[in-house]
């Protein structure tokens, strides 16, 4: 596998290190040589990538686990994962797919020839999409001739630039079908109320360590906190005050799963002024306290 692991309390953290004398920030392989190269438990554990993946079922059904939320799968399931999040392939053995890894550096610092570049390509893809298979067909001959030019013989910086041309044209063809079928259902959200979200959902990113109240960000926004929340129901089906939350946390359970700061030195950087304020706030969430959390993380 194209990783090296390292350990860490908590799920294993992987960082992109290509065995052998492979040159490249890209790498594509099959589910099932991944599997046969390192076998099933290793291909259960959760791990933490510090490298972009995206994995797309081909066959069978699967329940894969992204961020400590199960997620189903079957054949036409993409999965788009990023530096940060933990990841599970789960216990079953009956399915396929594929698997492309990149580092964050093979993506151009500033904007590219084309546009939109690849930064953006790859922000506006939701976190799991569902191909239908005309569209999982087109997306895995991208992936297999991908494969086959990163075993081209020349200079790799040749073969970096094909390939990001590539990756650029396929993360672009996703959201092409990402937005075909958002616009096929039939959006409940305005335009507005997107672009308002859109705006919310950044600004949270950045500053939710700091900012945990609704009303901070609608005055950033410039927007009333009744605005905000409405279109943060239309765009995402939850309140601003649980969006915030929920990033809140998400953090929460990534600093407690892989690493050993303490329950006080968590709630201090996620910015809570006392540890048992932190404490109720997550177990509001999560229905258990931080450290029993921290505990069934261990176990698993």
């Amino acid at each position: 596998m194209a990783v090296k692991q390292q350990r860490d309390a908590g799920p294993q953290r992987l960082q992109y290190s290509p065995s052998g004398d492979y040159p490249l920030d890209l790498e594509i392989f099959s589910v099932a040589n991944l599997r046969r190269r390192i076998g099933m438990a290793r291909l259960g554990t959760t791990h933490r990538y510090s490298f972009h993946v995206l994995v797309g079922i081909t066959r069978g059904h699967c329940q894969q686990m992204v961020d400590f939320r199960p997620v189903p799968c079957e054949s036409g399931t993409l999965l788009v994962l990023r530096p940060g999040q933990t990841h599970s392939f789960g216990p079953e053995e009956d399915w396929d797919g594929w698997m492309v890894l990149f580092r964050p550096e093979f993506l151009p610092p500033a904007p590219a020839v084309i546009e939109p570049n690849l930064l953006v390509a790859l922000a506006r893809l939701p976190e799991q999409l569902r191909l239908d298979e005309d569209e999982l067909r087109t997306a895995t001959a991208a992936i297999g001739q991908m494969r086959e030019d990163a075993g081209i013989e020349a200079p790799p910086k040749e073969v970096h630039a094909l390939l990001r041309h590539q990756l650029s044209a396929l993360l672009l063809r996703l959201g092409l079908f990402h937005r075909r079928q958002a616009a096929q259902v039939g959006a409940s959200a305005s335009a507005r109320d997107l672009q308002r979200f859109k705006n919310f959902r950044q600004l949270v990113e950045k500053n939710y360590p700091r900012w945990h109240q609704v009303a901070e960000y609608a005055r950033h926004l410039g927007c009333a906190e009744k605005s905000l929340t409405r279109a943060t129901l239309a765009a995402a089906g939850m309140t601003a005050k649980a969006f915030i939350a929920a990033r809140i946390n998400l953090e929460a359970k990534r600093l407690l799963a892989h690493t050993e700061l303490s329950v006080t030195r968590i709630a201090e950087t996620l910015g809570f002024d006392e540890a048992t304020n932190f404490i109720k706030f997550f177990k509001r969430d999560t229905g258990c306290t931080p450290a029993a959390f921290r505990r069934l993380q261990g176990a698993a």
